[in-house]
């Protein structure tokens, strides 16, 4: 362990984190818990999420206390649910004022998603230090304006000075699972866990922890290609897609497909795989840089500022993954993967590239930040 952190001395070792709503700010959350225990075994953390997002389930099975507030997020389309949005925001405003007031915290930590900003506000207005984990190359609004009473701010992208302000950006990376930091297991054992073939490539297609349309159906429709190009699929579909997928594709080669509805196993996963077919999510592409395979980057539309495809841009203008825009997926995806496949060279520079953009340690840097700044 890190000697600075081994000597910090805190009277107050209360911690919360707040944020959730997706697997790409829960994974990174849980991995900066697991740090701040490392530093301090004796800390008490607490996590605040919304009330029936899935923090609420995968925070507790990580070993942790979660507490829910009543927030919802402002939809961009016209809806009725917009006109609950002042009145579930003044109500979790509240809560979280109760939250901070019970547990009185050295240090408020978020990572994005709804409830990071009620915690984060109320934490800055009572004067109790303010810490945020940017995950995306570019911010959303809520922690532009939280920005101004961060003490620090934790980002993975280089250029973040264009939103926040220079003295207070850290270039940390994002925190990854352990399991992902750690060693993967061989080639083969991977291979042997999921009943795939030694001899034959292997593609791995995941669309975030809750699955993604496009990516699905574009891997459907073009289900024959892997076939009869002698590839086999390694396919995660998220739940909502499951039942569906496998209903239609159940007589389609299932010695050389394999389909699951959440791979809980990500790291074996990773080990499998020869290329890898991802959205592009902040926790995705950090767990890919460590991992350092050949990448194809489908960024979902369907995000705030569009963040997806700009952290997607990050690694291109690097040569560390290629896009494909998920407009074009249905017709471009098996062209890209087939052109990738015969071409081994491309395929040694996007892995050597990717691996180049790896930052192995963030939650135990961005732990020992936080730490060295509550002395």
């Amino acid at each position: 362990m890190n000697k600075t952190i081994q000597h910090i001395i805190n009277k107050n070792q209360r911690y919360i984190i707040a944020g959730g709503g997706t697997g790409g700010h829960i994974f990174p959350a849980v991995a900066i818990a697991d740090a701040l225990k490392q530093a301090q075994p004796e800390c008490e953390i607490l996590f605040v999420g919304a009330s029936g997002r899935m923090e609420m389930e995968k925070v507790p099975q990580a070993g942790y206390e979660i507490v829910g507030l009543e927030v919802v997020g402002l939809q961009r389309s016209l809806t009725l649910k917009n006109l609950l949005f002042p009145y579930k925001l003044l109500k979790s405003l509240a809560q979280a004022f109760r939250v901070l007031r019970n547990f009185k915290p050295a240090a408020c930590i978020g990572v994005g998603g709804y409830a990071s900003g009620p915690i984060l506000f109320i934490a800055a207005f009572l004067g109790i230090d303010i810490f945020i984990q940017e995950q995306n190359s570019y911010p959303g609004i809520t922690n532009k304006i939280l920005s101004k009473f961060a003490k620090k701010i934790f980002v993975a992208y280089d250029g973040m000075e264009h939103f926040f302000k220079k003295e207070k950006i850290v270039l940390s990376g994002n925190p990854v699972r352990i399991d992902i930091t750690g060693n993967l297991p061989s080639k083969i054992e991977a291979l042997q866990f999921f009943g795939l073939e030694e001899n034959k490539k292997t593609i791995l297609v995941i669309g975030g922890s809750l699955g993604a349309r496009t990516i699905n159906e574009a891997t459907e429709i073009n289900i024959d290609f892997y076939h009869q190009n002698h590839l086999q699929l390694l396919w995660q579909t998220g739940k909502i897609y499951y039942d569906d997928i496998i209903q239609r594709t159940q007589d389609k080669f299932s010695t050389e497909i394999k389909i699951h509805q959440f791979i809980k196993e990500m790291n074996v996963a990773y080990a499998a795989a020869d290329i890898i077919i991802s959205r592009a999510g902040a926790l995705s592409i950090s767990e890919l840089c460590i991992i350092g395979k050949p990448t194809i980057l489908i960024p979902s539309p369907n995000v705030s500022e569009d963040h997806q495809t700009k952290n997607a841009m990050a690694l291109v203008q690097k040569n560390a993954a290629i896009l494909v825009r998920d407009v074009d997926a249905k017709d471009k995806l098996s062209i890209e993967v087939l052109n990738l496949i015969k071409d081994e060279n491309k395929q040694k520079m996007l892995a050597e590239n990717i691996k180049k953009l790896a930052k192995q340690n963030a939650a135990t840097e961005i732990v020992q930040d936080i730490l060295n700044q509550e002395k």
